[in-house]
């Protein structure tokens, strides 16, 4: 006798279980020798691990522009954290509320130090980058991962980040 099995994306599974939230920066000007970024925070004591789903970058402007994507980097400016998340499950009473935080800032003068420049993407003019990780970047308490957004001195340039993720608990 054959038995039913069903096999669903892990993202799935956690956006069922209230573990999934997607959210996304302000629109973030750069370009002409200044500097944008946004990324997952993850605070020292949320008590969860973070796992890094999907990363997509928007270049709205005419020109194109480099994401360098950073593990744990020290990031200029202040950052500002975004109101702009939400799980993806909405059937869920109350809505869960996601311990890690998007935070961003834009036309900053310096680059990033410390971490890790894991790797670089060329975002076209005009163009979102979808990028899918499935999880597999996985970031502790304390720790963040962020998309270090440049420019050179090609002209005013505006994009937004967005990311997918989920949490469990350490």
């Amino acid at each position: 006798m054959l038995k039913k099995t069903v096999n669903i994306p892990v993202s799935l599974y956690e956006s069922y279980r209230g573990k999934y939230f997607v959210g996304q920066t302000e629109l973030l000007c750069f370009g002409d020798g200044r500097y944008a970024w946004g990324g997952l925070f993850n605070p020292c004591d949320s008590r969860v691990k973070l796992f890094v789903n999907v990363i997509t970058v928007t270049n709205i402007s005419d020109n194109n522009f480099l994401a360098e994507l950073w593990f744990n980097p020290k990031l200029p400016g202040m950052g500002t954290i975004s109101n702009i998340v939400t799980p993806a499950n909405l059937t869920m009473y109350p809505k869960s509320t996601p311990q890690v935080k998007i935070k961003f800032s834009d036309n900053v003068l310096d680059v990033p130090c410390c971490g890790v420049n894991a790797f670089d993407r060329l975002i076209p003019a005009q163009t979102t980058l979808v990028e899918e990780e499935d999880g597999k970047f996985i970031i502790p308490p304390g720790s963040n991962f962020a998309v270090f957004l440049t420019g050179g001195e090609s002209g005013v340039l505006q994009a937004r980040i967005a990311f997918g993720w989920w949490e469990e608990r350490c």
